[in-house]
């Protein structure tokens, strides 16, 4: 590899810089062409990537883990506004909270049935109860 892909982040390559966030080169394009990334060019029109560049690339990854599409990261670089940015992630924000409650839920199910002693599963009181909770069949008095 030349030195220039690999030590001199003002000079990276398309390549180079896929290879080093673990990601194919047409996610770097599809990225620029939504008007995410802003590469540079040099005299043979290759795109090269610098420091802002990267601290953009791995931005835009740790969006994407937090659950944000890539529109809404758009939307986001697009702002400077505190309440633009505001409006933008609360729908975010309540989305995620809802995921949160329903995994919330999800374990406690899988957990009640980890720790049920009953060979069958929908007889422990704990799965009764959620059970009830969703609508379904109230429990016995003396299974509470």
């Amino acid at each position: 590899m030349k030195s220039s892909e690999d030590g001199d982040v003002g000079a990276l390559s398309i390549g180079a810089l896929a290879s080093r966030f673990g990601l194919a080169t047409h996610v770097l394009r599809h990225w620029e062409a939504m008007g995410l990334l802003h590469p540079g060019r040099d005299a043979g029109g290759r795109r090269r990537y610098g420091a802002d560049d990267l601290t953009r690339v791995a931005t835009i990854l740790v969006m994407k883990e937090a659950g944000l599409g890539l529109n809404t990261i758009r939307s986001l670089s697009a702002t400077a506004d505190r309440a633009a940015r505001h409006e933008i992630l609360r729908p975010a924000a309540e989305e995620l909270r809802s995921r949160i409650a329903a995994a919330q839920a999800s374990l406690e199910l899988i957990e009640g049935s980890l720790n049920c002693a009953y060979e069958d599963v929908t007889q422990c009181p704990n799965y009764r109860r959620i059970i009830a909770e969703r609508g379904g069949p109230r429990s016995p008095a003396g299974d509470q």
